[in-house]
C-alpha cells in the first residue's frame, strides 16, 4: 500500500472507531513502522484533519465525533457532463490516468438516486463527441506514470526514439500535456539536469523509484 492509500485507509480507520487507537496499534494494523506512523498521523493534522490524542485508558489517536466527510449532490445534468467527458477522456487516449477516471465515474453515477440514474442514460445518448483518438500506450506505463505524478516520486523509463532507438532515464514529472493525438510528458531528466518532453507513446517501460534524500 503506498502512502496516499494508505492515509486514506487510516482517516476512515479513524472514523469508524468510537475510542483512541495507539500510534504502535495503527502501525501494526497498517504494516508501517511506529517512526512511519507518526509522520503519518503528522500529515493527517497538516491537512487540517481533528485529529487529537487522549490519555489513559481507552486513550490513543482519534477523530473529533463529529467529524465527517461532507455529502456530494449531483444532478443529473452535472454527472452526465462529467460522464460524458471523462468517458471521452479515455476513448480518444487523451488522459493517460483512465482506471483512476474510470473509478472516479463511478462513483458520480452511484451518487446518484435511482431515477437520476436513468435520465443520466437518457442524456448520455443525446451526447457525442467526435476526435481522432491519441495514439496508444500501454497500460503499466500509465500506471507507473500515475502513481510517480500524485505521489511525487522519480521515474525510469525507456524511451524509444524516432531512429528506434532505446535509452533509458530517470526522470521527475512536471506535467502532462495533451495536444490532439500526442501526450507528452513534461519532465526533468536528472542525469543531464534539464527539462524535456516525452511522448507516452514511445514509452516502452516505466518503474516508480524510491524518493532520494540528501
Amino acid at each position: 500500500m503506498q502512502r496516499t492509500e494508505r492515509l486514506f485507509a487510516l482517516t476512515e480507520y479513524l472514523r469508524g472507531r468510537r475510542t483512541g487507537v495507539t500510534a504502535e496499534a495503527l502501525a501494526e494494523r497498517f504494516n508501517v513502522t511506529v517512526r512511519t506512523m507518526y509522520r503519518d498521523l503528522d500529515a493527517l493534522r497538516a491537512a487540517s484533519l481533528p485529529l487529537g490524542a487522549e490519555r489513559g485508558r481507552g486513550g490513543g489517536y482519534a477523530l473529533d465525533k463529529s467529524y465527517s466527510l461532507p455529502p456530494v449532490n449531483f444532478t443529473a445534468r452535472e454527472a452526465a457532463l462529467l460522464v460524458a467527458l471523462g468517458q471521452f477522456a479515455s476513448q480518444m487516449r487523451l488522459l493517460p490516468f483512465t482506471r483512476t477516471l474510470g473509478s472516479a465515474l463511478d462513483k458520480v453515477r452511484a451518487a446518484l438516486s435511482l431515477s437520476a440514474q436513468r435520465e443520466l442514460l437518457d442524456r448520455l445518448k443525446e451526447l457525442a463527441f467526435l476526435g481522432v483518438p491519441g495514439l496508444p500506450s500501454q497500460e503499466k506505463v500509465r500506471e507507473a506514470l500515475e502513481r510517480a505524478w500524485f505521489e511525487q516520486q522519480p521515474l525510469r523509463i525507456t524511451y524509444v526514439d524516432a531512429d528506434h532507438l532505446e535509452t533509458t532515464r530517470e526522470i521527475r514529472l512536471l506535467g502532462v500535456v495533451m495536444d490532439r493525438r500526442e501526450t507528452r510528458i513534461d519532465a526533468m531528466d536528472l542525469a543531464k539536469n534539464e527539462r524535456r518532453h516525452f511522448r507516452l507513446d514511445r514509452i516502452a517501460r516505466a518503474e516508480v523509484l524510491p524518493v532520494r534524500h540528501g
